[in-house]
Order: C-alpha cells, then structure tokens, then sequence
C-alpha cells in the first residue's frame, strides 16, 4: 500500500501527482474557466483562494486515504493541465467514484484518456504493493452531465456503461440538470486489458 500523498502515475506525455499550493494559479485557470465548469456539479471559481482551499482540503482527504486528487502534470510544458481524482472511496462495498477535469485548450487530444486508463489500471491492480491493494475495488462510478458528450465518450472508451438517469439533481448557478449514472467493473475491465485472460 503506498500513501495517497506519496503516488506518482506515470503516462507517455504525463505524469500524476498530489496537487501542491504551487499549482493554484494552474488549477484557478482550469476550474475558473466556464467552458470547462460548463457541465461541472459546482460554480465556476472567481477566486485564486478556491484553489487553496482544494489543496488544503486534498491534503487531509490524502493522509486519510479518504480520496485521491492527482493533478496531470504535461511533461513538455511542466504545468497541472487537469485533475484525476477518486473520491467517495467505499471500502466495505469495494467502490470509488471517478472525477476529472482538463484545461479546455488540452481537450481532444486523448490526455485525459491516458490518464484515466493508467488511474484505473491503478485502482483494480490487487496485486501485493499496488497503491490500492488494501481497498480491492470492484466498481467505478462516474456521475456526469448527460449533455457532456465528449465526457460520456471518455467513460465509453474506458469501457463505462451508463446505468441510468437521475432527473433534476443537480442545481449549479440556477439552472438544473440530470445525473448520467456510469460504471465500470473490475472483471470487465480486465476482460477488455486483457481479453485472452
């Protein structure tokens, strides 16, 4: 078991890291921008104090192994372009949620798609040592806006099905929207990474 404080995640162009204050200009970019928070379950940020806080915050959930928010670090440029997280972690039902969000001028070019398939090769790896062989998770869910396509087709590559609808749940800067429901399960997934096993 290797402390959420301490996991680094490794890509061909990223790497995946605990977020630090030092990333709070990058992150107030990311979560201040209304194309990104578009579909988002909170408003959009309207001050650098917000990153801060998601820091500050970040810090206890990791020393608690409460959740996990990895900031995507682009190598050639050296700056936080998105976060990866898994959070509502629920160990006796063997479960996580899966979030994310990325810069909108690095949307479509399959960064996130890197980083989500290392994340959760990650979190259904129960070999000894792996970062989460303690929580053997079975299921990942993602909660999205159904009007997010390009986010319903990064869980669909991943292998995500939707599950169901939930109508009206959310209430974001007065206007409402419904929750698309996605889940993946680990058997699944090691069908699709490995279909000859």
């Amino acid at each position: 078991m290797i402390p959420f404080a301490d996991l680094l995640i490794t890509t061909p162009r990223l790497t995946l890291r605990p977020l630090t204050d030092t990333d709070a200009d990058d992150l107030f970019t990311i979560f201040g921008d209304p194309r990104v928070m578009r579909y988002w379950s909170t408003p959009v940020w309207t001050d650098r104090a917000q990153a801060l806080r998601m820091v500050a915050s970040d810090r206890d959930s990791l020393a608690e192994r409460r959740d996990l928010r990895l900031g995507l670090v682009r190598h050639d440029i050296g700056r936080v372009i998105g976060t990866a997280s898994l959070f509502k972690i629920d160990p006796s039902n063997r479960r996580a949620e899966i979030g994310y969000a990325l810069a909108f001028e690095q949307q479509g070019g399959g960064l996130m798609n890197e980083a989500l398939n290392a994340l959760v090769d990650l979190a259904f790896d129960h070999r000894a040592g792996a970062p989460f062989d303690d929580l053997l998770l079975h299921r990942l869910e993602a909660d999205i806006d159904p009007r997010n396509a390009a986010s319903a087709a990064s869980l669909e590559r991943l292998g995500f099905r939707l599950e169901g609808t939930l109508r009206e749940r959310w209430w974001v800067a007065g206007e409402v929207s419904d929750s698309g429901l996605y889940g993946l399960l680990r058997p699944d997934w090691l069908r699709r990474v490995s279909p000859a096993a």
